[in-house]
């Protein structure tokens, strides 16, 4: 005729479906190994065949991509009969097409698990394999669900706050400072920077008047670098570099500092800025010298370093798991005292009731003598 057979926006249809009932009177599908594995019988060609391998696709699928194999292959069969058969007219419309045959995949699969045999057809997809290797799903809770559930959590820790045990009360603090400790611990392992490999550095050796020439000249005059609560990091590098560019000496005052802090910072400084240190105050201030033969870098701030805010993060951390490392021994401590003087209580108490039963037991017997005589 004039006009297609097929059209991408309605299913397709055969154009003549009494030219269609010689070639579908006799479906050419068999089913074996109950439904499960389809087997196509091949038919000598003839004009109604042909004509019969145009079927129609159902209603509620899109025919383009079924036509073109869009879907994937399903062990279910390729045909499906439909109720009632009147004439050649409705024989012609018993089967119609529902998966791909000639862009599908024909690989036979045999799955064995719970002691049966099951063959299928086509490549196994991810959920075909019994979900060995996939992790479980995550059950998504809903806004109510989860505050439910936080209100629960923050009833159970109120009745262990309250609680008229002084054990659980102790053991509830410590638990919740350990888990905060671990945390802490692990937020401080993202500001470990990696090292980079050191380059060669061979230190001046100054003499001892030399030490001292610099030493007097680097107190005389004012030029310092901080290094505050964010330790040592790229911009107290870089400010120690244009120090350098005018001057041979300079200060590096560290406050606030720990007792012994002083000397780390000292060493890596050295390391960072390959400077000389010639004196370390007792007031924490360290005096650095550039070298002879100093030749200002390039890339003046190193890369292993942490940056202004990242270092101030870190600080903040590791003041935070000092502090709740103070307040978890001090919680052991207080845990094992107590525990102590439960022991101590228990004793004093099991002594109290055998002398009582020993003095009960005493009375008894003088009781008994008495009424013997």
């Amino acid at each position: 005729g004039g006009r297609s057979a097929f059209t991408a926006r309605s299913p397709w249809r055969p154009s003549s479906p009494g030219s269609l009932a010689a070639g579908l009177c006799n479906p050419p599908l068999l089913y074996a190994l109950h439904g499960s594995l389809p087997l196509l019988l091949l038919m000598p060609p003839s004009p109604s065949c042909i004509l019969g391998l145009i079927y129609r696709l159902p209603p509620n699928s899109d025919p383009w991509m079924r036509f073109h194999g869009a879907n994937p292959p399903r062990p279910c069969p390729l045909f499906r009969p439909s109720p009632g058969v009147d004439g050649c007219a409705r024989a012609a419309r018993r089967w119609w097409f529902l998966s791909p045959v000639r862009h599908g995949s024909t690989a036979v699969t045999l799955n064995t698990d719970g002691g049966f045999a099951r063959f299928s057809v086509g490549d196994p997809g991810p959920n075909q394999n019994g979900g060995q290797n996939q992790p479980p799903a995550k059950k998504k809770m809903s806004k109510k669900s989860k505050v439910n559930q936080l209100k629960w959590y923050r009833l159970k820790a109120k009745k262990k706050m309250k609680s008229p045990n002084p054990e659980v009360r102790i053991r509830y603090k410590l638990g919740k400072a350990k888990r905060k400790e671990e945390w802490l611990i692990e937020k401080l392992r993202k500001y470990e920077a990696p090292r980079a490999p050191e380059l060669v550095h061979d230190p001046e050796i100054l003499t001892e008047e030399e030490k001292f020439y610099l030493k007097r000249t680097g107190e005389k005059k004012k030029n310092y670098v901080p290094v505050g609560r964010r330790g040592v990091f790229g911009g107290v590098v870089l400010n120690m570099h244009l120090h350098w560019k005018k001057h041979e000496t300079m200060q590096v005052v560290c406050k606030p500092c720990r007792p012994g802090q002083v000397y780390e910072y000292a060493e890596e400084l050295a390391r960072l800025s390959k400077g000389t240190v010639i004196d370390i105050k007792p007031n924490n201030t360290i005096i650095f010298y550039r070298g002879k033969n100093y030749v200002q870098p390039k890339v003046m701030s190193p890369p292993d370093t942490l940056s202004k805010q990242k270092a101030l993060e870190k600080y903040r951390y590791e003041q935070s798991l000092e502090h709740t490392s103070k307040f978890v021994e001090q919680l052991e401590q207080e845990l094992e005292d107590y525990q102590k003087h439960v022991a101590l209580f228990k004793k004093r108490e099991g002594a109290i009731s055998e002398q009582i039963s020993n003095e009960d037991s005493a009375v008894d017997d003088l009781t008994t003598n008495s009424d013997t005589d």
